[in-house]
């Protein structure tokens, strides 16, 4: 298989991965209302069919990284895209609630398997100084099915019913599957070839302890972040706090003393990795908390119905999409200091904009916001994850996809938790509840609450301007993917990426 044919085939698995997971939290949170009618469930059960699958993922995001690592990326894809595509069909046709949330656990699992993978098929496949297009093309597509989820899936549940919505995602799992088992990707040098992988990077050994306590770290913490708009602080979600934390310092500690462990350092010391990271989690943060409250302003202040209300957001879209692809030409250009930071600053702006809005505002001034939001975030996406994966080498490729990965679901869950609970601080006393039952009082008080919360949001996404000046700038950038891409031999019986 030629080069080329090997990199298309490869972006074409990971975009077709990458798609069917926003999709299937898209198109979910269409379907639940019905989901509960049928099944006769309560809210809380359906919440935890989407509690489940967030925990599952993010607790072995970086263990599944390193499973790739150690077996391949390929490999590990195929087994994490054929689970989805079994679960999400196993959900299609489960009897109750019990087997929806059992197998949305399962199902996140499957998808913590596949997520990592498909950036280190890319780190694979592509050059490091050409991967700027391959993730602009996958985060353009991810904008895209991200945009058509909600309505393909009011469409599915509203003529074929709540089932139609997890069937979706089988036919093309499946096809990715069988196209990534059919690409014979590169594999990690052998241990005797000439310039042997550094003991400390080679997946010889996988560090169960640490991703075990990793694990609980991550989920504690999802947990509580979940559980903080709903219930406030109860037992339950101080002692979920209590034990990420406890878990999180005894991680730190392990990877500090084990020979092998889970997240190398050279990962994590890498020029810009520990601060795209950041960036990825104050920017989604920022835009998922503000997406949040907008929903609410658009449907309760100004009154609008749920189709009108995502025609509003449809700017966000649309310059994602084509923002995606314009960001890697100037990540080429610029550098990913200068990039990522104008991405940062539009997400600042239009964070700062939306918190302007008032009861008289039109669809100007909404569509205005959601452009620079849409514009700003499909930039950073593009520039943070090239650095992160980038800046790893082929054998830490994984847990490099696996970080990024976790602060891509971080980032929204402890946004939408920072806004409810600040919009819960902000509200003014003595109003009672909207005659709609909306869930922050009547329009003013709404408003009254939502300009300081979103203020306060916008602060978040400056975080990430600040951090942005630490990423390496053009030259430094350049120099490394020259010097990654020395020459070396392709392992035997390997095509040349």
């Amino acid at each position: 298989m030629t080069p080329a044919r090997l990199r298309r085939l490869t972006l074409v698995s990971s975009i077709t991965g990458a798609v069917i997971v926003a999709l299937d939290g898209t198109v979910l949170t269409v379907a639940q209302p019905t989901l509960q009618r049928d099944l006769g469930a309560t809210f809380v059960q359906v919440q935890w069919a989407s509690t489940g699958y967030l925990i599952a993922v993010a607790g072995l995001l970086v263990f599944a990284g390193r499973l790739g690592d150690r077996y391949g990326h390929r490999r590990v894809f195929a087994t994490g895209v054929l689970g989805f595509a079994v679960t999400s069909a196993g959900i299609g046709l489960a009897t109750g609630i019990g087997w929806v949330i059992g197998l949305r656990v399962a199902q996140g699992v499957f998808g913590a398997l596949l997520q990592p993978a498909t950036l280190g098929m890319l780190r694979a496949a592509y050059p490091p100084d050409r991967l700027g297009k391959p993730i602009a093309i996958r985060t353009s597509a991810i904008g895209l099915a991200a945009a058509a989820g909600p309505v393909l899936g009011g469409a599915l549940a509203a003529h074929l019913g709540w089932r139609a919505v997890f069937f979706l995602n089988v036919l093309p799992a499946l096809g990715a599957c069988a196209v990534a088992l059919a690409v014979r990707m590169p594999g990690p040098r052998p241990a005797n070839e000439a310039e042997p992988t550094p003991a400390a990077v080679r997946p010889d050994r996988l560090d169960l302890p640490g991703a075990c306590l990793l694990a609980v770290a991550l989920s504690g913490l999802v947990h509580t972040l979940v559980g903080l708009p709903e219930s406030g602080w109860t037992p339950v979600t101080t002692l979920g706090l209590a034990a990420a934390v406890v878990a999180a310092a005894a991680f730190v500690r392990h990877e500090s003393r084990t020979p092998a462990p889970l997240v190398p350092p050279r990962v994590l010391r890498a020029p810009g990795v520990t601060p795209a990271l950041g960036i990825l989690v104050s920017a989604s943060a920022a835009m998922f908390g503000a997406l949040f409250l907008c929903t609410y302003y658009l449907q309760d202040v100004l009154a609008l119905d749920p189709f009108r209300s995502g025609l509003e957001t449809l700017p966000l879209a649309v310059t994602m999409v084509l923002g995606a692809p314009a960001s890697a030409v100037l990540l080429r250009l610029l550098g990913a200091r200068r990039t990522t930071l104008y991405g940062a600053a539009l997400i600042t702006g239009g964070v700062f904009l939306m918190s302007r809005l008032g009861q008289g505002s039109g669809s100007v001034a909404v569509g205005s916001c959601f452009l620079l939001l849409g514009a700003g975030f499909g930039t950073v996406m593009v520039t943070a994850t090239a650095v992160v994966v980038r800046q790893a080498s082929a054998h830490t490729a994984g847990v490099a996809g696996g970080l990024q990965q976790t602060a891509m679901n971080i980032g929204p869950t402890l946004g939408v938790a920072a806004a409810t609970m600040l919009m819960t601080a902000f509200a003014v006393p003595g109003i009672g509840a909207r005659p709609d039952g909306g869930p922050y009082g009547d329009d003013h008080a709404f408003i009254s609450a939502m300009a300081p919360t979103l203020t306060i949001l916008a602060g978040v996404a400056a975080v990430g301007m600040a951090l942005a000046l630490r990423l390496p700038g053009r030259a430094r950038t350049a120099a490394v993917s020259s010097n990654d891409e020395a020459p070396s031999p392709a392992p035997a019986g390997q095509p040349t990426p």
